[in-house]
Parts: C-alpha cells; structure tokens; sequence
C-alpha cells in the first residue's frame, strides 16, 4: 500500500508527520514552533478563542515518548490541528461564539477530536465562528470577527472563518470546520486554502454542536488536497453515538490523488457562473480548461433546479435550527440571566445571550414550522430539496464530477454586507446545492482576481464519491495559477 506522504505531492502536514515519526523535528519542537506563530500573529486575525498551550506541549511531549520507545506514532504524528469552536472538547470551554454557552466545558470530546488524537494530531486551540455556525464572514461571533490573512481589512468568509484563517496565515498546517450550506468551502475559498464537505454520514457529527441536523457535516481544511484527503481519511468512518452515520469502513482518498484524470467526465455547471464576478468565472473556466489538458471530457451542464437551492436552504437550514437552539433556555448549559418566573428567565437569557443573527435565523425558523405554515414553508421546501436531489442525480448520469465556482465574489471589506442580510446570504448560492443534497464538494485555491485576492473552484461529486473528487481536486492544485503570499504570514 502507498504511503501517501511519500507521494512527491505538496503536503505540508503530511510532510511533519513523517518527520516526526523519524524523531527530525520532534513533535515537542513542532508544537511549539506553532504556538509561538499562533502567540506573534493571532492579535491581528483573531482566529482563535482558545490557545492550549499546556496541553498542547503535553501531548506533543506524549508523541515523542511513543517514536523514542519504537512505538506507532499516528498518521498525523505530531500535526497541530486546530478545531472550530462548535466541536466539543473535554474540559475546555465550546462557545459556538456565542454568550449562551459562557462558561460551559463540555464532559466529553467529539467523535472527530477523538480520532484526530489517535492519529497522533495535537490540537493546539478552538478557532472563532459565526454564532452557532450562522453566516458567511465570521463578523457574527459574540468575539469580535476574524481578518483574512491576504487583506486583514477584508472577512475571512464563514462560519468557519476562524480555521481557514489559521490555516492560511501558517499558524496550523490544517484545521476543522464545519459546513451546513457552505461554511467550509466559502472561507477556504477567501482565504486561498482547501476546503472539503464530506457525504452527509460519512462523519460523525458526535460532539457537533447541532444548527442544522439535516446539513451539517464536519471535514478538513488545509493548504493542500494531499493534507485533505488524510485529513478526511482520518476523522471519517462509522461511530455508533451518531445515528446518521453510514455503516462504512474509512476511506483511503489520499492514495488516489495520484491517479490523474484522465478519462473523467466533467461537467462545467452554468449555474454556478451565473451571477458571479467575471474574476471568478474567468478562473472557473480556466479551471476546466487545465482538467481537458489533462485528459478529462469536458463540457457545459445545466441543473436549472439549483437556482431554488439558496430559498430552500434558508427555510430548512432555520427551522431546524429554530428546534435545535431551543435546549438553550438558561437551565441546561451556559448563560443564565434570573428572573421572577421560568418564563421570564428563558426568555431573558434568550435575549442576552444570542445575537442579532441567530435571532433572526431562530423567528424566520419558529414562523416556517407553525400551524398553518409548515406545509406552505418548510414542508415545500423540503419538495424543493428533493427536486435538486433528483435533478444532480440525473446530471451524474452524464459526468463523474461537477465544476463551478465556490463563492461569487473574492472576500469582501470587513462590515460590507452586515446591514444587508440578503446579500450575505447571497454568499452561500454556489455551496448550498451540495448540503441539501448531502453530497461531498471541494474547494481549490485557484489564482486569484485583479486585486490579488483568491479565487477557490468547486468540484462537486455524488454521493460517496470523495476518491473521484480529490482525483480532480488533486489535478486543478497541480496547475492552479500561483497565489500571492498572504500579508499575514507566520514562517
């Protein structure tokens, strides 16, 4: 079986972990290389809430015992990971950015920092987020936002801005995100990194702090598709604690970036061009270009049921929160604001607690799944989802992946759309297609625009169909044109 770290392809985390293993850097030495970056640039981004160092210097020095006894050390041995702050960790503070949960230390960790620990990752801090994973620039966190590494004038993207930020800037070689209609891919895409969303079921969502059942899914962000697609290897895989799981041993997609695309059908999305900027679409059509010179049958594709994605989307997506954040009423975790009455303590701390776009998100939610509209609202777009499921289905009949753009534009001034929720949300119609059908899609960094910014191209695949997609993925980051460095830059 080929060793994936050995393959020749840019894999910087893979890259110290093969390192580590051989005992040349040690694990102690790595971690804190990092945590002084995280300590030196973190003031002007923001990415992290959290910052382990104790731990972190704990484990790594845990690591370094194991390769000095001859023991096996983990495929990611000694790899500092950062974790968005909605994954539950054991004993240290799980905010989802948000005043609701201040204070709360979860009993346990999630599934996914689980296996990142057993494959010998060392999580050195919690990164920043919208609230409860709600929005598209990491502007809504009860924190303060996150900067973009390239322009930190500029948002990072979200919700997962925080990890792909750290990423971006150096402070880890690779983090996790979570995505429930974009919130992987659109910051990796801002921030010029890779981003990935798994097959819903693939990953556990054990210890995900819940916004959308339905859509959320956990998966990797890193500076390259080598990193992950071992990333993706290792956190997924069955986990009895979550139901939705699909009974399926882990995947092996590092060992087929490799494999070219020769051969592979390719479908240029016309609805995923539509209404982007010409920068954008310009690089997605170069994008598709460079697959056809390597061997891929190229050509235009239309789906014109992924024009209702973004609607339906914004009905299923807040109904589901609206039942999910209900368990925060001031009695079972975090914040609690005292009143006269249960009533009056609910609703206080509801008040106090969440933001203005969880608020929001929470009535748009509770409005669409009441008597006398759930039919017309999200029972409709439930209907809706489904035609986008039947319709991507039909399209796979006629190519193995997808293309398109991840985001319409390149990131956007700090405090440029916060007014304007529609246009935010805006932000979220070439990604959420993927989610409502529970489909894997990627991100690659792929140039940039005029202004220097960067441009990430989505590759979509169906259902299970993650070694399809990193083999395309892994061919447009061998061609991809050059990025700038970003000004925000630990080395």
């Amino acid at each position: 079986m080929t060793d994936p770290s050995t393959s020749g392809r840019a894999a910087p985390a893979l890259g110290i972990a093969a390192g580590v293993r051989r005992g040349d850097p040690s694990a102690a030495a790595v971690v804190q290389r990092h945590l002084e970056a995280i300590d030196e640039h973190d003031g002007v981004l923001h990415a992290f809430l959290t910052v382990l160092h104790d731990s972190a210097l704990a484990e790594a020095a845990e690591i370094d015992r194991r390769v000095a006894a001859g023991e096996a050390a983990g495929a990611l041995a000694g790899v500092p990971v950062a974790v968005k702050d909605n994954l539950c960790t054991r004993g240290v503070p799980t905010t989802c950015s948000s005043r609701i949960l201040e204070g709360w230390r979860p009993p346990y960790d999630a599934t996914v920092v689980e296996k990142l620990r057993a494959a010998g990752a060392v999580v050195v801090g919690k990164t920043n987020l919208d609230e409860f994973a709600m929005g598209s620039s990491t502007e809504n966190s009860a924190f303060g936002p996150t900067r973009n590494p390239h322009d930190p004038e500029r948002v990072p993207g979200g919700s997962s801005g925080g990890s792909a930020a750290a990423v971006a800037a150096g402070l880890v070689p690779m983090a996790l995100g979570s995505d429930t209609g974009g919130s992987i891919r659109q910051p990796a895409a801002l921030c010029g990194v890779v981003g990935m969303k798994p097959t819903y079921g693939t990953v556990s969502r054990y210890g995900l702090v819940a916004f959308a059942s339905s859509l959320d899914q956990v998966g990797p962000i890193t500076r390259s598709v080598l990193d992950a697609a071992a990333l993706f290897d290792v956190i997924a895989g069955d986990d009895p604690r979550d139901s939705t799981c699909l009974e399926r041993p882990s995947p092996r997609c590092a060992e087929r970036c490799d494999q070219g695309v020769d051969g592979l059908r390719v479908g240029v999305l016309a609805e995923l061009l539509d209404g982007v900027d010409p920068a954008v679409g310009a690089r997605v059509r170069q994008a598709a270009e460079v697959l056809a010179a390597a061997g891929a049958h190229v050509e235009e594709r239309s789906v014109p049921e992924l024009r209702l994605g973004l609607p339906a989307y914004y009905l299923v997506a807040p109904a589901e929160a609206s039942s999910n954040l209900a368990r925060y009423d001031g009695v079972r975790y975090g914040l609690r604001v005292e009143a006269d009455t249960a009533e009056a303590m609910n609703s206080a701390t509801r008040a106090a607690g969440f933001g203005p776009e969880v608020k929001r998100r929470i009535m748009l939610g509770t409005y669409a799944l009441s008597a006398g509209y759930y039919d017309a609202y999200y029972g409709q777009a439930q209907k809706v989802r489904t035609l986008i499921i039947d319709a991507l289905a039909a399209a796979y009949q006629h190519a193995d992946v997808l293309l398109g753009a991840t985001t319409p534009t390149t990131a956007f001034a700090l405090g440029a759309k916060v007014d304007d929720p529609w246009a935010m949300y805006l932000s979220d119609v070439c990604t959420v297609p993927s989610n409502l059908a529970g489909h894997p899609a990627i991100s690659v960094p792929f140039g940039t625009d005029d202004g220097l910014l960067p441009v990430g191209v989505q590759v979509l695949a169906p259902a299970l169909g993650e070694a399809v997609l990193f083999r395309a993925a892994a061919a447009l980051e061998d061609a991809a044109p050059a990025l700038s460095a970003p000004r925000v830059l630990a080395r």
